[in-house]
């Protein structure tokens, strides 16, 4: 298993479990101790348990370099970069770091949400480095490496369950890809394992994260709407939802989490004339953090305003998370870091409640962000942006609500 981040550690686990040797590889020595120690280093139900179990029979560690295997899964980051154009820089240093160790009869999955024709690179970038052994493009069913796609559809908190229950999707660059790839599957995935080809499967992700961006960016802009005209968006969306065939979406501070705010860029960049719509939905939840950044702005200058001659650096608000979603503790793209990051420009005292993490990002650290405790938080805050849902916050929503002056961007209070 290559990479054993929030998709990488619970597969390989998985595979473990059912008494498969996996050797997990990761680039940070920190990742590959921590597991080979039995703990983990994310957060996620249940996983701890199931490492421990998996490295102390001996069917599970880690290490930082590949070794020899009969498959390997591919799942690392794949970013964007300048201009949102896809990053598979983790990708191709992943198919160089595993050709030295294949021989004939490997498989090669790629796990990675990735743009389409990424499978065919990843191959293409293997065969450079090994012109010894032959790859689909040139050798198709014969090749001596398989490769496939296989992207993983899970929600964070419920990741083992998911990897377990949900439908697989797999496309190889070949019909014999597609069937090797199925049947390894199909040591723990409880789902059908559908084949199709590796472009199909690659779309399928995007195409399902495209369609959720949309729908969410829908809610996004029509609380921008009911705020224009003066109307309550947490009770009209309910109202709406009541016909029988319309289930919209809750608002919030904008779309965060490696997937649905990275994917449709992908379709974009691909073809930058025809997805209008899928640019637009991302266009829209980009901007939400915007509007939320001006609403605490407005807050700040009442809070000024009420009393005369205080200094910008003497008003506290307070940023009620920074997970992507509730209950975890993923940041990745989060709009609620970069909501919390502006904050702190404007000059006034800035502090981040985030149960889940013990350590702010850097980011948010050398912008001169507090990390606090909810209680103390509420107790010296002037303003309180509640950012994301964690169930800890509506645990404590009674007292947000009396805590100085409240954004609401997740509709916790409502």
């Amino acid at each position: 298993m290559i990479g054993l981040g929030y998709i990488g550690l619970p597969t390989a686990t998985l595979f473990a479990s059912r008494k498969k040797t996996v050797i997990g590889v990761d680039v940070v020595p920190h990742v590959v101790d921590t597991v080979n120690q039995g703990r983990i280093h994310i957060i996620e139900p249940e996983l701890d348990m199931l490492v421990r179990a998996a490295v102390t029979a001996g069917w599970l560690r880690a290490t930082l370099t590949p070794e020899p295997a009969d498959a390997f899964l591919v799942a690392v980051p794949t970013p964007f970069k300048d201009g949102h154009q896809p990053d598979l820089r983790h990708v191709e240093a992943a198919a160089k770091a595993i050709a030295p160790v294949l021989k004939p009869g490997d498989l090669v999955i790629l796990e990675s949400t990735s743009p389409v024709g990424s499978t065919e690179r990843l191959a293409r970038w293997m065969a450079q480095a090994r012109p010894d052994l032959s790859f689909p493009q040139t050798a198709g069913e014969a090749a001596d490496v398989q490769v496939a796609y296989c992207p993983e559809r899970v929600l964070p908190g419920r990741v083992l369950h998911e990897l377990v229950s949900n439908d697989r999707v797999i496309g190889g660059l070949t019909r014999k890809a597609s069937e090797m790839a199925a049947a390894l599957y199909k040591t723990f995935v409880e789902g059908e394992c559908v084949i199709t080809d590796a472009r199909t499967a690659e779309l399928c992700k995007l195409t399902e994260n495209s369609f959720r961006d949309v729908n969410i960016a829908f809610a996004n802009e029509l609380s921008l709407v009911c705020d224009k005209l003066g109307v309550n968006v947490w009770e009209l969306i309910p109202l709406a939802n009541r016909h029988p065939r319309v289930n919209i979406l809750q608002p919030g501070a904008g779309v965060g989490g490696h997937c649905i705010a990275v994917d449709p860029w992908f379709i974009v960049d691909s073809a930058p004339e025809e997805a209008r719509l899928i640019r637009a939905a991302r266009e829209v939840n980009d901007g939400k953090p915007a509007w939320v950044v001006g609403k605490v702005k407005a807050a700040v200058a009442d809070a000024l305003a009420a009393r005369p001659g205080r200094p910008l650096a003497d008003v506290t608000v307070a940023c009620l998370g920074l997970a992507f979603k509730p209950d975890i503790d993923d940041l990745r793209e989060s709009p609620a870091v970069g909501i919390c990051a502006e904050l702190a420009r404007l000059g006034c005292r800035t502090v981040a409640v985030e149960p889940h993490i013990d350590t702010l990002p850097g980011r948010l650290a050398r912008a001169g962000v507090g990390l606090a405790a909810l209680d103390a938080a509420l107790a010296d805050a002037d303003v309180v942006c509640v950012l994301v849902r964690h169930g800890a916050f509506a645990a404590a929503k009674d007292k947000i609500a009396r805590a100085g002056s409240v954004i609401d961007a997740v509709g916790l209070l409502r």
